[in-house]
């Protein structure tokens, strides 16, 4: 998968569909890895996400931001919003999909076909619980379809049982570096 992540205070829906989307978030704000600063009086940052399955690979179920920090008492806290789905679900007040993806694998012929999911997913997202005098880390997790796993391919090759037990799919994932914001 290809993942890009981009942080700043003036992300518009509309950036997604940007032909130079990398060039634009290189040059105007924070890219994955980096530290977003200073905050304008009134707003919270706005993530600029695009994500596209492999070539060879499995399409894609959804897009997260996964945001940690720490409250006043030194407790550590972590939230996750879905950002993006693919197909014709939708994402609730609380910031999640309530509808699973479902699944397309053949457990008998360890196979799955692209026919859910989408090739390609982004979004631009505001979080809607920002401190800015709170330290905190983002990072975008992408989730594919479910796929055969291992030892669905391995049973299938040898002409064995699936292990009691095993789960028959999986869902891969990519991950992003963080994006730091230090007031």
């Amino acid at each position: 998968m290809s993942v890009r992540l981009f942080a700043g205070w003036d992300f518009v829906a509309e950036d997604i569909h940007r032909k130079d989307l990398d060039i634009y978030g290189y040059r105007h704000d924070v890219p994955m890895g980096g530290d977003l600063t200073s905050s304008p009086e009134g707003q919270a940052p706005a993530f600029l996400i695009q994500a596209m399955k492999d070539a060879d690979g499995a399409n894609l179920d959804r897009v997260q931001i996964i945001k940690g920090w720490t409250d006043e008492k030194g407790k550590a806290h972590e939230r996750i919003w879905d950002v993006a789905v693919s197909g014709t679900r939708s994402i609730d007040k609380s910031g999640r999909t309530t509808e699973a993806i479902g699944s397309t694998v053949d457990e008998a012929q360890a196979t799955y076909s692209n026919s859910i999911g989408a090739p390609f997913l982004s979004a631009v997202w505001r979080d809607p619980q920002f401190n800015p005098g709170q330290r905190a880390f983002y990072y975008v997790r992408v989730l594919e379809i479910p796929t055969p796993r291992w030892t669905t391919n391995d049973a299938m090759h040898f002409n064995r049982p699936i292990p009691e037990g095993a789960p028959v799919a999986i869902q891969e994932r990519a991950y992003t570096s963080p994006i730091w914001y230090t007031p």
